[in-house]
């Protein structure tokens, strides 16, 4: 991914404060990046202005000062939130197709990449079904089939790994890197300590609405004041 990293970022957060109440701020000081091909993970405790960033990141937040910059070829992002958000009364498929019209996919694409996502998924069976019979797995595989869907320049995913067996997890993140390798950077919000670890090329560590460390393993550990063998998870409870 060398001349990835040689591209321009698909994300650049300033964030020099945001908040839910002008002269509130919940968080300040958050700076990310990132780069094509790259996988950030967004690490802190509950709490901790995570899913605020993440909100502020997406243009939800009504008091922000600073700026959000997106960039990649066609400035798209995919939003995979924790808990899915999806239509009563629309099946699978229609849930598939109105996310395609959004984007103005032409219909032969639209068929081909679908179809081919609900197989890898194993939702093939649940085509004409209704998610709201689905359980938070099957929901949450409807949330990431959208996404992987639309290519994006930028994957923005909250908590992914909540309610995915052990396959569906491989199958997203084999997923996750074919995109990575087509150009696509991911912001990764996670708990899931070890996981971010072995995926993530960088890490922001928040605590208390402020990025109290960032940069590689490496970084983190210096940062923390941990020793060169230290795990994440070891940093994650130094800094917080």
């Amino acid at each position: 991914m060398g001349e990835m990293e040689l591209q321009s970022p698909v994300l650049n957060a300033e964030i020099k404060q945001a908040g839910y109440e002008e002269g509130k701020p919940a968080i300040r000081g958050i700076r990310i990046t990132v780069k094509p091909g790259e996988l950030v993970g967004l690490i802190g405790p509950n709490g901790a202005g995570k899913s605020t960033t993440i909100k502020t990141i997406l243009g939800l937040m009504e008091h922000v000062e600073g700026t959000i910059e997106l960039g990649g070829r066609n400035r798209r992002y995919a939003y995979v939130p924790e808990q899915p958000v999806f239509y009563e009364y629309f099946t699978l498929w229609e849930h598939l197709r109105l996310a395609a019209s959004v984007f103005e996919m032409k219909e032969a694409l639209f068929e081909e990449k679908a179809a081919a996502l609900l197989e890898r998924f194993r939702l093939s069976g649940q085509r004409d079904h209704y998610p709201t019979s689905f359980s938070k797995g099957m929901q949450q595989k409807l949330m990431l089939i959208i996404a992987f869907l639309l290519e994006p320049d930028l994957y923005i995913v909250d908590e992914p790994f909540v309610g995915l067996d052990p396959r569906a997890t491989g199958d997203f993140l084999s997923l996750l890197d074919q995109e990575r390798e087509r150009g696509a950077g991911v912001l990764m919000s996670t708990h899931v300590l070890d996981t971010a670890e072995r995926i993530s090329k960088r890490f922001v560590l928040i605590n208390n609405g402020e990025a109290v460390a960032q940069g590689s393993l490496q970084q983190i550990r210096e940062t923390a004041g941990c020793g060169e063998g230290a795990s994440l998870f070891d940093c994650f409870h130094a800094l917080t």
